[in-house]
């Protein structure tokens, strides 16, 4: 076998949005109340992979911020930020981690990027999300998942 077979290899290919939405139900009036300006957020981060050729794998990173004013919705943001990525030679549990964790970490500054966009281009002040650490997400999903099969095996 040479050593080129075993070479690792990661490639961004393409980095682009798959879905984006943006809502502002409660404009104008949010606009115009008078209160100040003091939203609750509510921030989900999700992501999901598939194999789109030998070597060639899409990852998808989906964020959903919405923000409430006084118990009424001011904005509801969804980007599904995605990239194609070529990543060869690496094992299996390599591999895995580099999907759950290091493409999504990637993608989020740019995911990050379009929503602070929309939000501003929407009206609202800049809205700019705080780092994430994707490895420890991709740990915590890696221990769930772990437990849930343990308890499968238990209830046999």
């Amino acid at each position: 076998m040479s050593e080129q077979a075993n070479e690792q290899q990661f490639n961004i290919d393409k980095i682009y949005i798959k879905d984006v939405s943006f809502e502002s139900p409660n404009t104008p009036a949010l606009f115009i109340s008078g209160s100040e300006w003091k939203p609750e957020l509510n921030v989900q981060i999700n992501s999901s992979n598939s194999t789109v050729n030998e070597n060639m794998y899409e990852v998808v990173l989906s964020i959903t911020v919405t923000a409430k004013q006084q118990d009424k919705t001011a904005f509801l943001v969804e980007v599904k930020q995605a990239g194609i990525f070529t990543i060869k030679g690496f094992e299996e549990s390599n591999l895995n981690g580099m999907l759950g964790a290091y493409c999504p970490e990637t993608l989020f500054p740019f995911a990050r990027e379009v929503i602070s966009s929309l939000v501003t281009n929407g009206g609202f002040p800049p809205l700019l999300l705080a780092p994430v650490n994707f490895n420890a997400l991709y740990q915590q999903h890696m221990e769930q998942q772990a437990a849930a099969a343990a308890q499968q095996e238990t209830a046999h």
